[in-house]
Formats: C-alpha cells, structure tokens, sequence
C-alpha cells in the first residue's frame, strides 16, 4: 500500500507518523523492486540525513541498486539478472533492515516459542497442499481467446482513455501518466477475461457505450479528460480495485478540452477502436459455454474440504462476483453470500457473524462467501478452512493475503485448503494438464511483453515459475526459503541467562579484545573479528592462503563462533597479527567505499530540490517584510526539503502551484502563506529518530577467533 509517495493515502500517513514512535506491521514483507521498502522507511528517517549506522544517505543507496538492475532483462539476462537481485536483496537486509526490522515467520513461533503456545492452548493449522483446478478450453474457445489477447496487446489504441497524448498544447508531466493508463487499461481487460468470460463480454459493452458517448462528444466539439482524477485512478489501481477504476471512468469526471485542440490522428484511432471493440464482441457472441464455472461446480461436489467445511471465493472482478452469486445457487442454495466494497455495515456484520471465528454473534447461516480483494486483508474470516481462488493471483503475495485470512493462530481447524484456477486446452491425458496451463500462462506472458509486470506487480517470471509459486505451501505461509534468522541465536543467548546466571555475568564482563584461537574444522588458517562502532556491527574473515579479507553476516559469523562445550583452545602464533591488520585495513575500506558509492546528488527533476531553490534565493530570504518567526519557518522548510523528509506528493502539489503562479513568486508574503496552507505543520517537527548516526564514535575490535590446523 505504502511503496510509493505519490499518493494521498501515503502523505496522511507520513504526517500521522512524523514526530512520533511508529511501528508498522505486516503480514507480507515483500517487495517486487528495492525502492518499494525505501517510501516506508521515509516515514520515520530523514533518507539524506539517516540515523542507520554507516549508510547516512538512504536515498543514494537505493538508487545505487535500482542502478545495479538497469539494462538487465529478466528473459534474456536470466542469470545475472537473478545474481544482481539476489545480492541487492541481501544489501538491504545487512544495511538496512537488520537495523529496523523484526521478522518472526509461523515456522520460527512453532520452533521457538512452541511451549509459550501450548501453555495457551494455541497453534497454528497445518496447509494441506495446494491444489489446482484445471479448467479446459475447446479449440473455438481457445482460438477467440487469444485471438481477444493478441488484439488488446497490439491492435487496440485505448484512445479513449488517453486523450492527452493527442493535445497539441503543451503536456508536461502527464504524456508519462497518459502511457501509464495504457497499460492499466490493458491489464483492466485482461484480468477480465481471465477471470470469466461474463465478466469480459460486461467491459466489452461498457468500454462500446463509453466510446460512442466519447465520439458523440468529441463531434460536438468536446473533449473530456479525467486529468483531475488521474491521482485517484492510480491510487485504486495500486490498491488492485479496478472496479472503482471502472466506475470513476464511466462517470466521467473529467475537465473539458475543445475538440480542435486535439490531432487529427485522435479521432482516428477513436473510431478504429471502436471498430475493434465492435469485432472483440462479435467474437464473443458465439460462446454460450463457461468451462470454468462447469469445472468448479464439479469440484465442488466431489471435494470432501469443500463439502465438509466452509468456502471462502476470491476474485477481483466484481461482475464475476456477481456471476458466481446467481450460478451456484444450484449448489448451495441459500447459503452463499456476496461481500464487495459497495456493501453496506450491515452486510458486513452479516459476513462476520458468519465466518469471523472470534465474533460476538457467531452463526452459521451461509457455508460460501463470494468476495473480492476487499476482504483479503485486514478479516479474520476463520470459520472458513478453505480459499478458492477463482482468478490467477498474478501476484503470489495476493495468495498468501488471502489464505491468511483463516491461517489463524487461534483457528479451530486443523487443516487448511487452497485451490485455484488454471487454463488449458482439451486433454483427454490429466498428466497433460499442468504443461498445458503453464503453457497457457507462457502464452499470457509474451503476448504481454514487459507489460505482464502490471499483472504480476513486479517482475515477469517464466509460467513455470509462476505457477509453482502460487501452489507453493512456501510462498501461502509466507516462510522465505534459503534466510535463516538470529532468533535461535538470541534463543540461545535467553536460554544462557535465564539456566546459567554465572555463564551470563561472565559473558558480560568479556574484556574487549578479547581473543582466542582454536583448531579448524576445515584445515585453513583463518581469523575472524568482530568490530563495533556505535551501533554499527561488522564481521570480517580472513585467511592466511589469499589473504584477503571479506565481510560476513552475522549467520556466518555464528557458525563459526559456534563451539561445543568442553572443546579445547589452541595457542595464537605470530600470524594472528598479521591476520588481524588484513581485518581492520578492510573495516576501514568498507567505510569509505560505502560513504562514497550510497552518496548520490539529487537530479534537477526532483521538486524539493526545485523548490528549496526558490525558497534560497535573495529575494525571498532577504524579504524584509518577514518578521523573525517567518525567516525561521522558510528556514526550517529548506531543511526539510533538503533531508528528504517530506512526501513526493505534497512537495509536487506545491512547487506546481509556484511555477504556475508567478505572482506567488514575485510576491515572499504569498508563497508564505502558500507553505503554510499546503505544508503540514508536522513535517516541520523534529523526527523521532533518536540516538544520533553514532559516526564519531570511536572503532572497537570486540573479539577475534583464530582458527589453526596442526
């Protein structure tokens, strides 16, 4: 919700947050690139101004790596490509996150905390495999629907939806923003298809009428542009309600242009998609049968965990939604109910009742609930023990969010269910049924090109791949394969204090250098040391065959430090020294290396930077008509500005409203009261950051382990 500044949602939360302890939780840590996590850290850290120990320059970190990725395809520079992420991802956990976040997945509760559980007579459910629901295409249905895709993909202009980049007057900003809607409009309509073919034919008709209204229109000599709304159009976008999408573009809030202002290529490509519209649903008028509703309703009859428990039916269509409502009642008479985000409280109530486990009135009236991703976060909908996925979730992330909803720790199930959906062509072999729907999927993916990173909100993986993650009991539970955690480490260290006090104490008053040497395990001279700064913590290893000393994470570190008890030490020989100079030239060269590579300068683009050098120049700093109060607020805005602190969206609002005006410029006392009516008063109090960056705080060797042979 909260990877981009650019939205609304995201600046009310940036000025709740400012000047106060936060901490933010959730249930899915993900990220599809690296500059996701860094909106969410400027919530409480100046980025050019950080308190993170040895990387001040947040910001210049992140674009360092961003950096790192461009001009790597993920198709054709497979290798490197996953290389470069790989190590990306474990900079920001070593960098960054290991000083602001704590991750605790149901594997490490169960392995850590297993006896605190039982005490309280709690536990988790265990995940039963995921299963998939095949459904199959005849030849005529499978021809039309990539026929359908093909066309979306290459042939349609989408016109409609982006008359901005037909104006002949001057466009700015918005040529890009008008690119965008291309893209979410495709990927509005493939959803669609993909997840019924009702739902399909619906959008068809709709995007005709509201073709035919835009033409009438544009004869008449008008043109409507939804420029005014384009900010909320991509706030539901990035919440994946294209519903409301939808609807904000059939109401037509829109500002109103002459049509004259526009090429003559505008009224082309109008008419052209409008003709290709026409074709789509002239295709479509043949196709009486839905394989995918005859698949489900099959399974539905035979699934003992459907038939015995309780249903929950994601989909992100709301027409398919409704379409499942009326064409399962045969099933389940009566006992489904529909929940989206035009339902009212009472509904809602009536849905938790019925599905939410801890509910004040628990009933069990209805056995299905029909929703859309309205409900996939933020519900405890345990009652229920099994998810249907009726649409692929692009995104593997929507599956863990929505299986989440009864993966609770306080369930009465034992075991939970998944199902999902998956396209193939006729086979009379089930063993064929996999390769055809990863091909299918395939098939989705290079028709799309890079615009399939709209469906899967990051990116593009091979269909194999994709449809392994999304019927993976990983990914659904949320447990990252390959990253161990400290916490059985720290469990280690409670263990010692709690059972052996005297242990405790004396691992406490440890002096510092304190070193030991004992004898390889892997018959290679070595040493480690472990240095701190402040609250800056590093592990280097060396060893006597290169020489050369690297940095290691705290895991690795551990492993080696691990010792049994009773084992005996070696004595140190004259190459520890020598060995532990190699140590600390290198901790010394991580510094300066980090300092200089994490240190970037801002781009002119950036309208901070444009606006603190308005609020800089002799004219408005020297005003004299500001009282003493006023040149330290002008101040204080410049500081901010220049840390970063200060949400995308808000300094964009205001620097666009100065360099529209210039009278706001030519005039100090109205450019003051323009900040103080567009700039929180909250993003000009201090951040509770606490601490300082500890950057003069003096190096300390902690301890060295040798490792000798012999």
């Amino acid at each position: 919700r909260f990877r981009t500044e650019e939205t609304e949602i995201y600046a009310k939360l940036a000025q709740i947050c400012r000047g106060r302890k936060v901490v933010l939780v959730t249930a899915t840590p993900y990220n599809n690139s690296p500059k996701d996590l860094l909106a969410q850290i400027k919530l409480f850290q100046r980025v050019r101004q950080s308190t993170i120990p040895n990387l001040s320059n947040i910001e210049g970190f992140f674009k360092k790596l961003e950096k790192n990725l461009k001009g790597l395809d993920r198709q054709t520079n497979q290798k490197e490509y996953l290389a470069v992420t790989r190590d990306n991802s474990k900079h920001i956990r070593e960098k960054v996150l290991k000083f602001l976040m704590v991750r605790r997945t149901r594997k490490e509760i169960i392995e850590y905390y297993g006896d605190d559980l039982k005490k309280q007579k709690m536990s988790f459910p265990i995940i039963a495999e995921p299963k998939p629901i095949f459904y199959e295409f005849n030849e005529k249905e499978d021809d039309i629907f990539f026929r359908s895709i093909k066309i979306i993909s290459n042939d349609f202009k989408y016109a409609r939806y982006t008359p901005l980049l037909y104006y002949q007057g001057k466009l700015g900003s918005e040529e890009q923003r008008q690119k965008n809607m291309r893209k979410f409009m495709k990927m509005l309509l493939i959803k669609r298809l993909e997840s019924s073919f009702f739902a399909f034919k619906q959008s068809i008709n709709r995007f005709i009428i509201s073709y035919e209204k835009f033409i009438a229109e544009y004869n008449q000599g008008n043109v409507y542009v939804s420029k005014k709304h384009i900010g909320k159009i991509f706030d539901y976008l990035g919440n994946g309600n294209l519903d409301a999408v939808d609807q904000l573009i059939s109401e037509g809030k829109a500002e109103k242009f002459s049509s004259d202002e526009f090429s003559e290529q505008f009224i082309k490509d109008l008419c052209s998609d409008l003709k290709i519209l026409g074709q789509i649903r002239s295709l479509w008028q043949g196709i009486e049968r839905d394989p995918k509703i005859l698949a489900f309703k099959e399974i539905l009859l035979k699934e003992k965990p459907i038939i015995k428990g309780k249903v929950i039916i994601f989909t992100e269509s709301k027409e398919t939604a409704n379409y499942l409502m009326e064409n399962l009642q045969d099933v389940f008479p009566n006992k489904i109910i529909y929940f989206s985000g035009e339902s009212s409280k009472v509904e809602r109530e009536t849905v938790m009742d019925n599905f939410d486990a801890n509910a004040i009135n628990v009933k069990n009236d209805f056995k299905v609930l029909i929703t859309t991703e309205v409900l996939s976060e933020g519900t405890n909908l345990h009652q229920a023990n099994v998810v249907v996925n009726y649409d692929i979730p692009w995104n593997p992330t929507r599956i863990m969010q929505r299986v989440g909803r009864i993966n609770r720790v306080d369930t009465k199930h034992k075991e939970i269910y998944t199902y999902t959906f998956f396209p193939t062509d006729q086979s009379n072999e089930q063993i064929k049924l996999k390769e055809l729907a990863v091909a299918k999927i395939e098939a989705f993916i290079s028709l799309l090109g890079t615009d399939a990173k709209l469906l899967t909100e990051g990116e593009v993986p091979e269909g194999h791949n994709l449809f392994n993650r999304i019927l993976s009991k990983e990914v659904i539970e949320g447990e990252d394969a390959g990253i161990e955690s400290e916490l059985g480490y720290l469990q280690e260290i409670r263990k010692i204090r709690d059972e052996q006090p005297d242990l405790f104490e004396k691992i406490k008053k440890l002096p510092r250098k304190s070193r030991t040497a004992r004898k390889s395990s892997d018959n290679e001279i070595k040493l480690l040391t472990y240095f701190r700064k402040g609250k800056l913590q590093k592990f280097f290893l060396v060893d006597q065959d290169s020489f050369t000393s690297t940095e290691c994470d705290f895991i690795k570190a551990a492993k080696l430090l691990l010792a049994k008890p009773g084992e005996k030490n070696t004595k140190l020989d004259p190459l520890f020294y020598n060995l532990l100079e190699k140590n600390m030239a290198m901790l010394e060269k991580t510094a300066v290396y980090e300092d200089d590579v994490f240190s970037t300068k801002r781009g002119s683009w950036d309208n901070a930077a444009r606006l603190a050098r308005i609020l800089r120049t002799r004219q408005i700093r020297k005003y004299q008509g500001f009282t003493d109060d006023d040149e330290a607020y002008i101040e204080r805005v410049i500081a901010e500005l220049d840390s970063g602190s200060i949400p995308k969206k808000i300094t964009r609002g205001i620097y666009q409203k100065v360099s529209n005006t210039p009278e706001i410029i030519a005039n100090p006392l109205k450019l003051l009261l323009l900040l103080k009516d567009l700039l929180p008063e909250d993003f000009l109090q201090p951040t509770r950051q606490g601490g300082g960056a500890a950057i003069s705080i003096k190096k300390e060797i902690i301890l060295s382990e040798y490792y000798s042979v012999g």
